[in-house]
Order: C-alpha cells, then sequence, then structure tokens
C-alpha cells in the first residue's frame, strides 16, 4: 500500500480518537475519493503516491471552488467550512511555488524550447507542466507562460 495513503488513513485514526469533527469528516471524504479512482475503469488496482497526490489536489481544488461560490453567495460559514477542508487537504500536498520560482523556472522552459510567441505555447505548456509536477495549478502556469511570451 503507497506511504501516502497509510498516512491518510492513520491520520484518520487519530483524528477519530481526537474526536477532530473536521479532519475527521475531510480525511474520509479523500478516501473515499480514492477508494473511487481505484475500483474506477475496467479492473480495480492499487493507486501509486502520485495518483494519491493528484486525487488530493482534485479535491483541494473543488474546496477552492466551493468556498469561491459559498463566498459570492453570501453565505460565509459553508465557505469558510469549505476553506478549512482545504486548509487540511493541503497538509497532504507539495509546497506550492511562489510566484517569483513559477517565473523563473516558465523563463528557463522558454529558453531551453525555443520558444518566440503564444503559438509554442501549447510545446513550453508540455515541458512546464512536467517540471512543476503539482507544485502549481495548470492555470497558474498558463498565465505565467502567456505572460511571458506575450
Amino acid at each position: 500500500m503507497p506511504d501516502l495513503k497509510d498516512r491518510l488513513r492513520a491520520d484518520l485514526t487519530t483524528a477519530m480518537k481526537s474526536r477532530d469533527e473536521l479532519r475527521t469528516a475531510t480525511l474520509r471524504m479523500v478516501l473515499a475519493a480514492v477508494s473511487a479512482e481505484e475500483v474506477a475503469g475496467t479492473q480495480a488496482r492499487e493507486l501509486s503516491d502520485d495518483e494519491v497526490q493528484a486525487v488530493l489536489r482534485r479535491e483541494a481544488r473543488k474546496r477552492r471552488e466551493a468556498a469561491d461560490a459559498f463566498a459570492a453567495a453570501g453565505r460565509a460559514e459553508q465557505a469558510d467550512r469549505e476553506r478549512a477542508e482545504g486548509d487540511v487537504l493541503a497538509g497532504y500536498l507539495p509546497a506550492q511555488l511562489a510566484d517569483a520560482d513559477l517565473a523563473a523556472l516558465v523563463a528557463d522552459v522558454i529558453t531551453r524550447t525555443g520558444a518566440g510567441s503564444v503559438r509554442d505555447m501549447g510545446r513550453v505548456m508540455g515541458v512546464a507542466q512536467a517540471e512543476v509536477a503539482g507544485r502549481a495549478e495548470g492555470a497558474r502556469v498558463a498565465a505565467e507562460v502567456r505572460r511571458q511570451l506575450g
């Protein structure tokens, strides 16, 4: 069993014992999403740590989007709950790149690929996404690539 999934399960047990309702609910939700991903498709399989991280990133993004929607609708209490769940999930993800680090990484990729205009964005994005590897959202990377190429 992957280490990250073991850690999630162990942390769920700890949260249940300490009666931490938010952490318990959040970890149950993410473990259910991991289990659903494992049985999706034609054959059940065990997810690797990278695949579990992808599920965590997807769930964290859902929490951010839901918090924004609740905040826009004037439902501050639900928005706060979604943000708190996102914070719990963020503890299991790699640290996000700072804007300056992302800009430097994109500049390096543009130099290496020889990109000169926005038409080369696809080529730059392919290499940049591989190097970022979950440390920045795709939209942030795309915005930086567009900014530097435009």
